[in-house]
């Protein structure tokens, strides 16, 4: 344990003498407490100088800074809420207790105060204070008030430190969060289930990722962290449940950087009966919809009105095959051979091994060229066979899939298929592309298809990755910003 410094030492010495008094510092409860929006609301109408002496409340938070001034001190206190202005007096604590308060609060305490509401002279809305509890005797001091953590990692290790120091943090992290409450209360109100899938899988498949390998001691067995969440929400719909969604978290053992992070937040859902345009639907309803909602969370944020606005239909589409023949100079691409692909690979900087799959080569040639052509949210449609092993094949476009993926300017978002219903066909695109790469970077599922032999429905799917939905809709440079403890290098 690292050594207390100076001021933190005088702090611990503070919790001594509490308990030397017999005062706990570290209380277990502080019931009945009000939001500070709450005396806020309740000074509306209160002239300056004046106070409801009537109306009693209680509130509880962290104390940012006092001030003394002779026979009357002023505290901020703050909350989720918001912050609100403590008004100590020796008349109304008496002269021993209210210099006591004093001495032994400091900036970062948790107290709780209880008292009228009251408007200062100046007008600042206030709680006159009767009585003070200490709920939480902060050791270590708060970041300074405009400097805060100024290294970008340290506030990711301790979050809460940035938490406690910034409304501004607080503010996005409370957005995310009734964000995705208000994913799912979009897909529950169309009518789809959300459902829990497992996350340890003898076999994780359902995408072309690495995956995490962990040990069962019971089993004896290796397990791996699931890269997907399609393949398990699937096979519920042979089994009869029609919409279902998941929201939570998946893994992949690969890149850490602004747009990738290995743990990471991902809404999948599943549609029988419908196809991928009837999905394409559906999701442009759900960015409308999120697009208000985080206006209406952070409404003084100009960032996140320009943010949120971009996903606001109609958006654009792209014919990929199309697009990539126009910006890549490419002719004839659906019959270009695997070779003639990983040349033009090559040719465009591509440096990913040379017994890659034919769609990795198409996807690393898309990459190169048309995403970065890409300035406002985009469907992109209609892949190559060769880069989707999970969709089905279009009806009307020879060599194609019916599939879109959602781009941003700065990132891939969402993929949707009509899904693969054929069992043949699917065990036959599984081993094709095995057989392709050499390895099991895609994992071959036998007990999917086993399952497509019982009949699954017509059938779309969409996988939305939803810490980047987060980044785009507040207008976040990394995807570290959106995820309350990203994973990063140790010290």
């Amino acid at each position: 344990m690292r050594e207390d410094s100076p001021l933190e030492q005088e702090r611990r010495n503070k919790v001594v003498r509490w308990r030397a008094a017999g005062r706990e510092p570290y209380p277990w409860s502080f019931p009945d407490r009000v939001g500070t929006d709450t005396v806020r609301r309740a000074c509306a109408d209160l002239a300056p100088g004046t106070e409801d002496s009537h109306r009693s409340l209680r509130v509880a938070g962290r104390l940012k800074a006092i001030r003394r001034h002779g026979r009357t001190a002023f505290a901020d206190l703050d909350d989720l809420a918001g912050a609100l202005q403590l008004l100590l007096r020796v008349d109304e604590l008496g002269e021993l207790p209210y210099q006591a308060w004093l001495d032994d609060l400091d900036p970062g305490d948790i107290v709780g105060a209880e008292g009228n509401p009251a408007v200062s002279r100046r007008g600042e809305p206030s709680l006159l204070v009767r009585s003070l509890t200490l709920l939480a005797k902060a050791i270590a001091p708060p970041p300074e008030k405009f400097h805060g953590i100024q290294d970008v990692e340290e506030r990711i290790r301790r979050r809460y430190v940035d938490l406690l120091a910034s409304p501004e943090v607080r503010a996005r992290y409370r957005a995310r969060s009734l964000l995705i409450r208000e994913i799912r209360q979009y897909y529950d109100a169309a009518g789809f289930l959300e459902v829990e899938t497992p996350v340890l899988l003898r076999v994780a498949s359902g995408a072309a990722a690495a995956p995490f390998v962990t040990h069962s001691n019971y089993l004896d067995a290796n397990l791996q962290l699931r890269i997907a969440q399609e393949l398990p929400l699937k096979r519920l719909l042979v089994g009869g449940l029609e919409r279902v969604y998941e929201l939570g978290k998946t893994f992949r053992n690969e890149d850490l950087d602004s747009t990738h992070s290995p743990e990471f937040t991902e809404l999948e859902a599943y549609w029988a009966y419908a196809d991928y345009d009837d999905m394409r639907r559906l999701t442009e309803g759900l960015f409308d919809r999120l697009a208000h909602r985080a206006v209406e969370l952070l409404p003084d944020s100009p960032e996140v009105a320009k943010a949120a606005s971009m996903y606001r239909p109609p958006f654009a589409t792209l014919d990929f095959v199309e697009e990539l023949e126009r910006r890549g100079g490419i002719t004839d691409l659906l019959s270009r051979t695997r070779e003639e692909l990983r040349t033009l690979a090559r040719a465009a900087g591509s440096t990913v091994p040379d017994n890659s799959s034919t769609g990795t080569f198409l996807d690393k040639l898309f990459e190169h060229y048309v995403e970065p052509t890409i300035d406002r949210v985009t469907f992109v449609v209609d892949y190559p066979v060769a880069t989707t092993p999970l969709a089905k094949r279009h009806r009307t476009k020879p060599g194609r899939v019916e599939r879109f993926e959602i781009f941003t300017p700065s990132f891939e978002l969402a993929n949707a298929y009509t899904e693969l219903t054929d069992p043949d066909e699917q065990e036959a695109r599984f081993r094709a592309q095995l057989g392709e790469r050499g390895d099991d970077t895609f994992a071959y599922d036998d007990d999917y298809v086993e399952a497509l032999r019982y009949g699954l429905p017509p059938t779309t799917g969409i996988g939305i990755g939803v810490d980047r939905l987060i980044m785009g809709l507040l207008g976040l440079p990394s995807i570290k910003d959106a995820i309350l403890f990203p994973l990063v290098r140790s010290r």
